[in-house]
């Protein structure tokens, strides 16, 4: 009988042993909950999940976020001097291509200006020999005629061309220059009455004014 109870208490002993070792080396609730909580190692990480949620605001985020604001607007501040130097080289480029055609079209307006005292002499010499002489000085007019042909020639080659009023045209101030006014009968006010000298243009532009005499008869 002793021998038994003995074994019993033997055996109680050893339950609660094994019970306390099991409680030691096992793992604990919150290890349990730990290794629930963590992935493991063979399964995929979601990715979609972790790149919705936002990251925490720390200094560091915040500097980074000053960093690309200012970066930003320098980036905006590039752009609009880019913009402007083009539209800079853009003018300078009009503006150049406009001083070439003026400079090719007027560059000679002075020499061709220089130039006119001649082509008028040669037309009051024409104008002044007699008639009854002609004849007798044919060779001398024709090559006076040829020479004044051969002005006429190189004046439009360089854009130059003769504006020749006649007289009972209206006197247009943009292209005549009044020396004098004069009552004319049968003419009305601001017509040509007499032509002096002839005008000439260089291209679109006036080169010189023909001068011209203009009625001052009142109407009637």
């Amino acid at each position: 009988m002793a021998d038994e109870n003995e074994r019993d208490i033997q055996a109680a002993i050893d339950e609660m042993l094994k019970g306390e070792t099991e409680g030691t080396d096992g793992p604990s609730e919150a290890d349990k909950v730990k290794r629930r909580a963590a992935p493991r190692k063979d399964e995929p990480m979601d990715l979609d999940a972790m790149a919705d949620e936002e990251p925490p605001i720390t200094m560091e985020t915040d500097g980074v976020a000053a960093e690309m604001e200012a970066l930003r607007a320098e980036n905006n501040e590039l752009k609009d001097r880019f913009v402007r130097a083009l539209a800079d080289a853009e003018n300078s480029r009009k503006r150049a291509d406009r001083e070439r055609r003026e400079a090719k079209n007027y560059g000679g307006s002075k020499m061709a200006r220089d130039m006119l005292p001649v082509y008028d002499n040669l037309q009051r010499a024409m104008a002044a020999i007699p008639e009854e002489n002609r004849e007798a000085n044919a060779s001398l007019i024709e090559g006076m005629e040829l020479t004044l042909r051969e002005l006429q020639n190189t004046f439009s080659k360089h854009g130059v061309e003769v504006v020749s009023p006649q007289v009972g045209d209206k006197f247009d101030p943009k292209m005549h220059e009044a020396m004098f006014e004069a009552p004319v009968p049968g003419t009305e006010k601001g017509n040509i009455i007499q032509v002096m000298t002839v005008g000439f243009m260089i291209h679109d532009r006036l080169l010189r004014a023909a001068q011209v005499g203009v009625s001052s008869t009142p109407k009637s």
